[in-house]
């Protein structure tokens, strides 16, 4: 028996997928709301200075090199703390949303993507087990009042080469005989140190040139080598020789009359960026205190030269000062030749600094 033809008889509208009209039907109200609010002009008209301080904060932060140093060093200044910057996105994000202003949220795309750009990568943990070779630093702290207990704990961080700065007269006897169990080579030049467990050689200090204070006092030239702040050594490893340098380099100050004074530093890091672009060995190491993060213009002729093992292989930032509340990674460990495997910061000491370290692989 032949059977009829039947139509089709679902209505547009009732379910029938693809058909005209189904999509506004079916879509999530929030989002149907949402797009009629920023189809309206009001919300790209609301918070014009919000949108103005999103897109000032996003130029900051991508031309910051831009910023002059020889206003009160503001260029530098603003280098150390860029990281810090992007906190101030969630309160404007926050405004923008309560005050429905598309275009301040659309402005802080720049902000955001520049941020991200900068610092994205230091988000993840790209630290590996292993390694050939463990390294590690610490500014002491000439104000140390333990420094018996501050080499009780370096000694016990595993380190097979430990480099210390801001070593004082009265507290160097105490830190020779603490690592001295456990580190049979070492040397002291001025004010730097490097305890090793592997034979050291070639010895010697590396003038960075202070001579200075931050109100241009100067000292006579024999006794600028004799306030010596960094040393270059060997040290023999089963893979080869290893150039170590240690340095600190000059600090920095905020003062009224020169606003943010950095003079010492940047002459240390020049003459530093000297010292290793002479370096002969293609295996180099840089520990210490360098007074400056790796986005200050002032290091660039070292770290044009050198690798940072927190940028290659660590978790996070890595700040290390202050030790009670860091913000800032000022104590760097750099190599060249030498594959970092990993990066970390070491528990708080009697220091204002917090030690760093490092595994090394060839």
């Amino acid at each position: 028996m032949t059977q009829p033809d039947t139509a089709d008889t679902t209505e547009t509208g009732q379910g029938g997928a693809g058909r005209p009209g189904t999509d506004t039907a079916t879509r999530p109200a929030g989002i149907r709301r949402a797009i009629r609010v920023i189809s309206r002009p009001e919300p790209w008209k609301r918070g014009p200075v919000l949108a103005a301080l999103a897109l000032l904060l996003g130029l900051l932060m991508l031309l910051h090199a831009k910023i002059p140093n020889r206003i009160g060093g503001l260029g530098s200044l603003t280098e150390t703390f860029l990281p810090w910057f992007g906190l101030f996105v969630p309160p404007l994000l926050a405004t923008a949303l309560w005050r429905r202003s598309a275009s301040a949220v659309a402005a802080l795309l720049l902000p955001v993507m520049v941020w991200l750009n900068l610092f994205g990568g230091l988000l993840g943990d790209k630290s590996h087990a292993g390694g050939d070779l463990t390294v590690a630093s610490h500014n002491v702290g000439a104000d140390n009042r333990d420094p018996a207990g501050t080499a009780r704990d370096l000694a016990a961080s595993g380190a097979d080469v430990l480099a210390l700065e801001e070593l004082t007269p009265e507290a160097r006897g105490t830190y020779e005989k603490g690592l001295a169990k456990t580190y049979p080579h070492h040397t002291v030049q001025g004010t730097v140190g490097l305890w090793s467990k592997l034979p050291l050689s070639d010895t010697r200090p590396v003038d960075t040139e202070m001579d200075a204070g931050p109100l241009g006092d100067t000292k006579p030239a024999a006794v600028k080598m004799t306030y010596n702040r960094a040393l270059r050594t060997t040290v023999a490893t089963d893979k080869g020789p290893l150039a170590v340098y240690v340095a600190h380099l000059g600090s920095v100050r905020v003062t009224p009359r020169t606003g943010f004074w950095t003079d010492s530093r940047d002459r240390n890091a020049r003459a530093l960026a000297k010292a290793v672009a002479a370096e002969r060995n293609d295996r180099v190491v840089l520990l210490g205190d360098l007074n400056g993060t790796m986005d200050d213009r002032a290091l660039a002729g070292v770290t044009s030269r050198l690798d940072s093992v927190q940028d290659t292989a660590g978790d996070g930032f890595g700040f290390t000062w202050p030790a009670t509340f860091p913000v800032a990674r000022i104590d760097q460990i750099l190599v060249r030749g030498v594959r970092p495997v990993s990066s970390w910061v070491l528990p708080a000491t009697g220091s204002d600094h917090l030690p760093v370290a490092a595994g090394i692989s060839w």
